[in-house]
């Protein structure tokens, strides 16, 4: 069932890719394994997928006994990072995808552990959402700049949530142009619903997660 979910995700962001004139190798398909077992991350890896996307520090930390040996594959924190978790977080994961103040980036850099990072960026009104403002971005880039173990890839951001893929294209496109202003590479956006329009707009990298493992299991 698995492998035949990665086949369809696969077509769709290869065409997408194609559709925008782009390589398929540009586009980093992350599994998104948020309250799922770890032995679904195993499956996935056993298929060739090694770029995870987990929610929840705590979460996460309870699966990783049962993932030891996964050779060359790397974990995301994709949600919010809350200050009092930023040291385990450091410790834990490969990429940190959601880093919004200077405060936590600085709190990030004392657990001196090479990190990749990127800035979650709240481009909607929702009170819901999280990450730091556009005009935010200038402090927040020189404040990662000033941490030597924190490599900055680039910008994340989620718009809010539309059945429509073409409600989500402004959003994308701005962080586009964002990134582009401050002269950054990666794009993480658009997910199960929306990652053709997530590509076609630059995305580097789409989070996946229904479309893979079907819905999310709950507590």
């Amino acid at each position: 069932m698995l492998r035949e979910k990665l086949e369809q995700v696969e077509t769709r962001i290869t065409s997408a890719a194609a559709r925008a004139g782009r390589r398929r190798s540009d586009i980093t398909l992350l599994a998104v394994t948020k309250k799922f077992p770890a032995s679904v991350m195993r499956e996935a890896y056993a298929l060739g997928l090694r770029e995870f996307g987990e929610n929840y520090v705590q979460e996460f930390d309870s699966k990783r006994a049962e993932l030891a040996g996964l050779e060359g594959a790397r974990v995301h924190l994709i949600g919010h990072l809350q200050s009092n978790k930023a040291k385990r977080a450091a410790e834990i994961f490969d990429v940190l995808q959601t880093l919004d103040t200077p405060k936590l980036a600085r709190r990030v850099e004392q657990e001196q552990r090479p990190l990749d990072v990127m800035i979650e960026v709240k481009l909607s009104a929702e009170t819901a959402k999280t990450g730091a403002g556009p005009e935010q971005l200038p402090e927040l880039i020189a404040a990662i700049g000033c941490c030597p173990h924190l490599r900055l890839l680039g910008l994340m951001t989620m718009p809010p949530w539309s059945e429509d893929a073409e409600k989500s294209r402004p959003y994308f496109a701005r962080l586009r142009r964002l990134a582009g202003e401050h002269n950054l590479k990666q794009l993480s956006m658009g997910m199960s619903h929306d990652l053709e329009v997530a590509i076609e707009e630059g995305a580097t990298m789409v989070r996946v997660g229904t479309a893979l493992f079907g819905p999310r299991r709950r507590d």
